[in-house]
């Protein structure tokens, strides 16, 4: 089993929200489809940041904190995604090295890494998740063989 570049592992079209979502958009999405980081794209459906659990929760906790629970879900809706986003991060190419991905997710403890185009729209997500799986199918072959 060769595994070469981002394109192989990545996972393809992820789901994403846009800068003008609310947090409650975003909050019910990543605990509907069980995920942990939702790209954020612009009109023009170009990659403007990334929302992570780490981030929302956060924010869901000093809304509880300041307005209780009663108030969460309609302060949730008064929140946009683009008060939240994380706009200083890394970005990489489908044609990267795995190699050269698995450095950087090593140096920077990212959880993960948008996959963007040259006209930067998201193609995909790689994430430390795939590492894991990826690690897991060639510690399994490496085994059996």
């Amino acid at each position: 089993m060769t595994i070469a570049t981002v394109a192989e592992l990545m996972t393809a079209d992820p789901l994403c929200v846009q800068r003008s979502d609310s947090l409650k958009d975003a909050h019910d999405l990543m605990r509907e489809k069980n995920v942990r980081h939702i790209p954020v794209i612009d009109a023009n459906g170009e990659l403007a940041g990334m929302l992570t659990q780490k981030i929302m929760i956060a924010k869901v906790m000093g809304l509880m904190a300041q307005y209780g629970a009663a108030a969460l879900e309609r302060k949730e809706k008064q929140v946009l995604v683009s008060e939240l986003m994380a706009t200083d991060f890394a970005a990489i190419t489908a044609e990267q090295p795995l190699t050269e991905v698995a450095d950087y997710f090593v140096a920077n403890r990212h959880g993960c890494l948008p996959v963007i185009d040259s006209d930067n729209k998201i193609t995909g997500i790689l994430t430390s998740s795939d590492f894991v799986r990826l690690a897991a199918r060639l510690l399994k072959a490496s085994t059996q063989g």
